[in-house]
């Protein structure tokens, strides 16, 4: 892995592709066995979660469905934001539901995202995220299940995060260099 450098930002090497895919491995296991009687739907909030969701989707053995889903925000109303979600295409009541993300950062897309699918009246939902920054997290979340790499709060490329629409093609995660140097 090499450094990259992206409008003037510069990115060293993070978390390998291989490890990435060990612990996508050990992730799908449990998640195998939380599920071995349901038939839950993975939701894959976009754009981030593509690459993570296809490789997690492949050691997913249970019986499931999935779908993709954007958040969409609606600015200058008396709240400030509206969030819904766009592109569930299905039924979700009474449903099991797994959401995947790429990072969960502040918390506040994810909790946007979640009162979205619990008015659709959901049986469950567990949140499977890639990276999440404790440190930065704004909300207490109590079905946070899977859990690749908690990260300090850190911007990072890769794997499907991107700055600036670029990067997410990167097999590997690269995070920023900071200071001098």
């Amino acid at each position: 892995m090499r450094k990259i450098e992206i409008d003037n930002l510069r990115f060293e090497p993070f978390i390998e592709y291989d490890e990435i895919k060990k612990r996508i491995r050990l992730i799908g296991i449990d998640i195998n066995v939380q599920y071995a009687d349901k038939h839950p739907v993975f939701i894959g909030v976009l754009n981030g979660c593509f690459m993570f969701m296809a490789d997690l989707m492949k050691q997913v053995h249970v019986p499931c469905e999935m779908s993709f889903v954007k958040l969409a925000s609606y600015e200058g109303t008396a709240q400030g934001s509206i969030h819904e979600l766009i592109g569930v295409g299905m039924d979700l009541k009474g449903r099991d539901i797994v959401i995947v993300e790429d990072v969960v950062d502040s918390g506040n897309s994810l909790k946007h995202t979640m009162e979205a699918l619990e008015i659709l009246q959901v049986a469950s939902i567990a949140v499977c995220t890639l990276l999440i920054k404790p440190d930065s997290l704004q909300y207490d979340f109590d079905n946070i299940m899977y859990v690749g790499f908690e990260i300090d709060p850190e911007f990072v490329v890769g794997y499907g995060l991107d700055y600036n629409g670029q990067c997410r093609n990167l097999p590997d995660i690269y995070r920023e260099v900071t200071g001098a140097g």
